[in-house]
């Protein structure tokens, strides 16, 4: 059985592709299945704005390949050009590199880690998560603690979230006099929250689907709350919107940012999109007075602060590749086992044989200790008939190379 990652990411894929092949959590334990049932023994997709990756255990990577592009809708080759797959020890490194933060649009970001976490339990739901993946999982986790604790990698961490920040000190002359408005109340609009508060904006406001959980992550920063349905009418008052949500479909179309800027006279407006598919219409950024950043967007302002963290990446892949020789030496290691219950198996019916042979001669009386002495021999004649016979029935180079394997398994100097 092979192990391989196959997907896509911000490396290799546009904005434009990659929100197209966004797993929507209401539909990921059916996409697993669908996997399982079809082509792959186990599997795991990890879904997040800046990649959609699986991880499988099976033999037909190309299948796999067809089948992504077939359920997003593309033409057969449509997504051949934006691919990788990485087999075996690549996938392995591919795992912890990206557990690790390595592999991430934003250097040693922590929420990857969390994501593939999610992924692991969604897999773990479906039914799909076995044997292989599940210690390719726990181990990816394991390595990035091990990075995380031991490098640099992850200090004075850059986020998207900063970077937003670093934008909008761009509009604006200070954040202290905007409103600043959050859609969504997940993890990325926690941290985005959290960055711009520091900065003592005269409002924040969260909006959600559900107004409970905003209300409690407005709460946390002294702020108000309301439902996504309240938007139209409230859009116009916030110079800053950051959104981030799980939904299908765009939040904010551009008639909309259209009619929110007429109510404000045209002062200008701020605009974040952290979702992958995305929650602002992209159009709505060819509006004047708009400035609309979108994932891929605010990757220069990241790339441009990462250079103080380069120099632990080299120490984290030291300690990454000394895992994946550890994980592929236990991949190996499984291969083995197929023919070690088969060796037990022969042992164990040799020592029944034997042992059903003794239970004989001792109901007719025979002395115990002969019964023991036969019971040894038999046992070691029949153990050692099969090697010696195979010795036996070698010569030249085969026998030596046979003589050297035996010595070894039975060790011999």
């Amino acid at each position: 059985m092979s192990l391989y990652a196959l997907g896509l990411n911000h490396q290799t894929a546009p904005l434009a592709v990659r929100e197209r092949v966004v797993f929507h959590v209401e539909r990921l334990s059916e996409a697993l299945s669908e996997l399982k049932q079809r082509l792959a023994r186990e599997a795991a997709i990890l879904s997040t704005c800046n990649r959609t990756e699986l991880y499988v255990a099976g033999e037909e990577p190309a299948a796999i390949a067809q089948w992504l592009a077939r359920y997003h809708q593309f033409e057969p080759d449509g997504l051949r050009p934006y691919l990788y797959t990485l087999p075996h020890d690549q996938a392995v490194r591919h795992a912890f590199r990206v557990a690790s933060g390595l592999d991430s649009m934003v250097l040693g970001e922590p929420q990857i880690l969390g994501q593939m976490k999610e992924a692991v339990r969604s897999a773990e739901s479906a039914g799909t998560l076995g044997t292989v993946l599940h210690k390719l999982f726990q181990r990816s986790f394991a390595v990035a603690k091990e990075v995380r604790s031991t490098t640099q990698v992850g200090a004075a961490s850059v986020s998207m979230a900063a970077a937003a920040v670093k934008l909008a000190a761009r509009i604006f002359p200070s954040l202290k006099d905007q409103s600043v408005l959050f859609i969504g109340a997940g993890e990325m609009i926690e941290l985005c929250a959290t960055h711009f508060a520091a900065q003592a904006p005269a409002r924040i406001t969260v909006a959600n689907r559900t107004l409970e959980r905003a209300e409690k992550l407005a709460h946390r920063f002294q702020g108000g709350a309301m439902e996504l349905k309240s938007l139209p009418e409230h859009l116009h008052e916030y110079d800053i919107v950051v959104s981030s949500t799980a939904s299908s479909l765009p939040i904010l179309g551009k008639g909309l940012v259209e009619r929110a800027l007429r109510a404000r006279r045209h002062r200008p407006m701020f605009m974040v999109d952290l979702a992958v598919p995305r929650d602002i219409e992209p159009e709505a950024g060819d509006l004047d007075d708009v400035f609309l950043y979108a994932v891929d967007d605010l990757a220069q302002i990241v790339s441009a602060n990462v250079d103080a963290r380069r120099s632990a990446v080299a120490q984290a892949e030291v300690i990454i590749e000394s895992q994946v020789g550890q994980f592929m030496h236990w991949m190996q290691s499984r291969e083995s086992v197929p023919l070690i219950r088969t060796l037990r198996m022969r042992a164990d019916d040799l020592r029944r044989e034997e042992l059903d042979r003794a239970r004989r001669m001792l109901a007719r009386g025979d002395d115990p200790a002969k019964v023991l002495e036969a019971l040894s021999q038999g046992l070691v004649n029949k153990l050692m008939h099969p090697p010696t016979q195979a010795l036996n029935e070698t010569a030249g180079e085969e026998r030596r190379a046979l003589a050297r394997i035996l010595a070894r398994l039975f060790r011999i100097e």
